[in-house]
């Protein structure tokens, strides 16, 4: 915050946006990171983490539903679901939407960064982590998923960026892509954010997409605009045999269909539409011949 009367965002080295604050709700440090959930002009209630916006009232369910959907769909009738990370509750609201779920489980290490969105941002979750098929445990997801034997129907990795020295830095690595792909079920399928895919700036989502690919055999980048984030968002869908490219409008339809809540962004054409890469990011993809390991990770910032 540059005074008390606007926020500051850096979103690169060379680039910042700034926003009217009306209000601060909350701030705390945490173990992990610097945490503020704040009232902006233009966005409202706005989640912080380490001075880069997370999620915003106006505008988080175009990044949940995005995030969340593709996959679900494409599995066609998942049961079991694991989150890692996703401390506002908001991909368990939409996980919770498909009545074939029988249990969530999420991953998020910090505390209280989760309890903080339960008291504030109710508007988010809208109670769902007092449903009684969700399971919330705050310890380190790559140490969960390693050293456990659960199988899972879906896998949603909703990370924070793999920053230097902060906490995801390692969930990004060829390394923990193979530990996922080991827990999925038959048929399993998994998704991961994958930061911006700007023109100037789609150096991490081809990281991402091309490590993925190391592990998986069908691996669909996808993209979609979220207000404020400022820039088109990339994630990566990955899975050993079903592919979201390959369905027709009407099985999307006919499974949003059976959805027990309605949604606000996604449906069959906007599923097609996401999948349509442009043709700077196919190039980006491939061009870009390096992978993320646990050796030697990058940090995309």
């Amino acid at each position: 915050m540059i005074d008390s009367r606007w926020f500051l965002e850096f979103t690169t080295d060379k680039e910042a946006s700034l926003h009217s604050l009306e209000e601060v709700l909350y701030t705390a440090q945490t173990r992990y990171q610097k945490l503020e959930i704040l009232r902006l002009g233009s966005y409202g209630k706005t989640l912080v983490l380490d001075g880069k916006m997370q999620s915003t009232e106006l505008d988080e369910f175009i990044y949940h539903e995005s995030l969340v959907h593709p996959a679900m769909i494409t599995h066609g009738g998942p049961k079991r679901v694991l989150i890692a990370g996703g401390g506002e509750g908001a991909t368990i609201r939409e996980v919770l939407r498909h009545p074939t779920v029988e249990s969530v489980c999420m991953i998020d290490l910090d505390e209280e960064v989760v309890e903080a969105c339960k008291t504030h941002l109710h508007e988010w979750h809208r109670g769902c982590f007092d449903d009684p098929r969700v399971e919330v445990l705050h310890e380190d997801a790559r140490r969960f998923i390693a050293e456990g034997d659960e199988k899972f129907d879906v896998i949603i990795l909703d990370l924070p960026e793999p920053m230097e020295a902060g906490p995801a830095i390692k969930l990004y690595t060829k390394e923990f892509y193979d530990e996922v792909a080991g827990h999925l079920s038959p048929g399993g399928v998994a998704v991961t954010q994958a930061t911006s895919v700007s023109v100037n700036n789609m150096s991490a989502f081809a990281l991402i997409h091309n490590t993925m690919a190391r592990t998986f055999t069908t691996v669909r980048g996808y993209w979609t605009s979220v207000p404020s984030f400022y820039v088109p968002w990339g994630f990566v869908f990955a899975s050993n045999g079903k592919d979201p490219k390959g369905l027709s409008l009407e099985e999307i339809g006919a499974r949003t269909g059976r959805l027990n809540s309605p949604l606000r962004f996604y449906n069959p054409e906007v599923h097609h539409g996401m999948f349509a890469m442009p043709q700077y990011l196919q190039e980006a993809v491939k061009h870009e011949q390096r992978i993320n390991t646990d050796s030697e990770p990058l940090s995309f910032y």
